[in-house]
């Protein structure tokens, strides 16, 4: 059974930063692309940002240069760091693997 577990995810002024985590299980996760995306109340679940199994990265225009998307095939695991935080980039934000698999989901509230 593939499991994406999520975790990092909370309340943060504008500014700040943090770092999500997504662990997966169950699953050859080196052979996967990995990706994060968000979102917000009454809209559509948007890419944040991608890595591929060669660890090349792509962003939404929107977070290029403040977030950046990493990978540890060891760990099973892939990170975002979110710097610079805003109050537009509150939503809840998912981890996808293989553009197939979710987790479930790890909320993020960037307010003062």
């Amino acid at each position: 059974q593939v499991q994406l577990v999520e975790s990092g995810g909370g309340l943060v002024q504008p500014g700040g930063s943090l770092r999500l985590s997504c662990t997966a299980s169950g699953i050859i996760f080196s052979i996967n692309n990995m990706g994060w995306y968000r979102q917000a109340p009454g809209a559509e679940r948007d890419l944040v940002a991608l890595i591929t199994t060669d660890a090349r990265t792509n962003y939404a225009n929107s977070v290029k240069g403040r977030f950046t998307i990493s990978r540890d095939n060891a760990k099973n695991t892939v990170y975002l760091q979110m710097n610079s935080l805003k109050p537009e980039d509150t939503a809840v934000y998912y981890c996808n693997m293989g553009n197939y698999y979710w987790g479930q989901g790890t909320q993020v509230t960037v307010s003062s």
